[in-house]
């Protein structure tokens, strides 16, 4: 077996939105809107699924299928059968893994070789470097860039775009896959079909797969449509759509995730789980094919979860907004996902010598001032960037909104003792 190159431990980072956590877990009276999980209730019937799974059927307790608890394949195959217009085999098609992290990661291990290039859009959902870096792959970025708004406008982040010259310069010989991740953390872009068309032609043209992280699916605002790149002509053979439940049912921890995909690719990644994780709680998965059996039921009408659920997210997504406009930030209007960026300038051109280390990017010496000084946790968005290109992005935060009210007051509590301050 080839062993991993000496410094192979030091490229790879310590997540540093764990730093950012940490560091607020030693402060008194804070009120963390860094990391992302929802901190109400999941719906009723998600947790009367779980609670029967577990003291229904004792089988439940044993193990199940290794890729997948066969009621949670057949009902995942069906409704997203429909959604992709694919005929989806539940045992050849499907696979479930330990939440989409699990799956993100056995779907790098299965397809990445060593050398292979793989394209990432920044920003970036920060697993996605060290997993290609496991993988023994190359990391190849392509930025979004902000277009200019009008003075007074805000920011949306329908205005990061991908310069369509640029993205084709990344595709080489060497490119293996291209991370999409739509809606995108930390930026609540929700990618449109002209977007999403370019990137589709490129990997045709490339030979290359397409690895979708549409993990936020179900959390799209403002009359903006979430498309999977899976259902366009000539992509489902060349694309694994990764799904969550956690973000699905607002059960972080139970971490249940899925990949979808065609056999030629998926029998890699069963491969790998087998000889990795080999087998999924069975009582957690249970629960979540019951869930999507319910959902299944009202889907599209007013009592569906997913209908539901984004109106009431989009409420404390403007909540949010507002209230840290009313201390100066700057918010990036997000189209989707749990996530916002806030441009931080005004504060970076008032008071730039925030304590730190001299080659600290600005947004982290921010947050941890904001911190230990305010009471409020984000994660700068510098971490979500690659080394060289930071530099050019650290005048952000990130904060999530998928919070209960009483957080969001008491939020505005910080806020409003943070405006008196700034009073004369």
């Amino acid at each position: 077996m080839d062993h991993p190159p000496s410094d192979f431990a030091s490229q790879l980072c310590f997540s540093h939105s764990v730093e950012f956590v940490k560091l607020a877990s030693e402060e008194a009276d804070i009120v963390n809107l860094g990391q992302g999980f929802p901190d109400f209730s999941p719906p009723e019937f998600a947790v009367e699924a779980f609670q029967h799974a577990v003291s229904g059927d004792f089988m439940l307790n044993q193990y199940t299928k290794a890729f997948g608890y066969p009621p949670l394949t057949k009902i995942l195959a069906s409704f997203f059968g429909k959604l992709l217009g694919q005929e989806i085999d539940p045992l050849k098609n499907v696979l479930v893994t330990v939440g989409a992290y699990g799956a993100l990661f056995t779907a790098f291990q299965a397809l990445v070789d060593e050398g292979d290039e793989v394209i990432i859009i920044e920003p970036f959902f920060d697993c996605y470097e060290p997993m290609t870096l496991m993988a023994g792959g190359r990391p190849v970025f392509v930025p979004l860039k902000p277009s200019p708004t009008q003075k007074g406008e805000p920011d949306s982040s329908s205005n990061w775009q991908l310069d369509p010259t640029e993205l084709a310069s990344k595709f080489t010989s060497r490119t293996k896959a291209f991370i999409l991740n739509t809606p995108n953390n930390p930026l609540g872009k929700v990618f449109s079909r002209e977007e999403l068309e370019l990137v589709a032609s490129l990997c045709q043209q490339h030979d290359v797969v397409c690895i979708t992280d549409e993990v936020y699916q179900w959390l799209v605002f403002d009359g903006f449509q979430h498309i999977s790149i899976a259902s366009l002509p000539g992509m489902w053979e060349r694309t694994l759509t990764i799904g969550s439940a956690g973000k699905t049912f607002s059960v972080t921890g139970w971490k249940v995730g899925w990949v979808l995909g065609p056999d030629r690719l998926m029998k890699h990644l069963r491969t790998v789980h087998q000889n990795s994780i080999y087998h999924c709680p069975t009582q957690g998965q249970a629960a979540v094919a019951q869930s999507f059996e319910r959902e299944q039921l009202h889907f599209g009408q007013p009592s569906s979860y997913f209908v539901q659920l984004p109106q009431y997210i989009q409420r404390c997504r403007d909540h949010m907004i507002q209230s840290l406009q009313s201390v100066g930030l700057r918010p990036v209007i997000p189209q989707g996902s749990y996530f916002l960026i806030t441009d931080i300038s005004d504060f970076k051109n008032k008071m730039p010598d925030l304590p730190g280390a001299a080659d600290e990017p600005y947004d982290k010496r921010f947050v941890k001032w904001m911190i230990k000084n305010k009471g409020l946790v984000a994660i700068p968005v510098s971490i979500f960037f690659s080394v060289p290109h930071q530099k050019f992005f650290d005048h952000y935060i990130r904060f999530c909104f998928v919070k209960d009210e009483s957080t969001l007051r008491a939020m505005d509590q910080k806020l409003q003792k943070w405006k008196a301050e700034l009073t004369p």
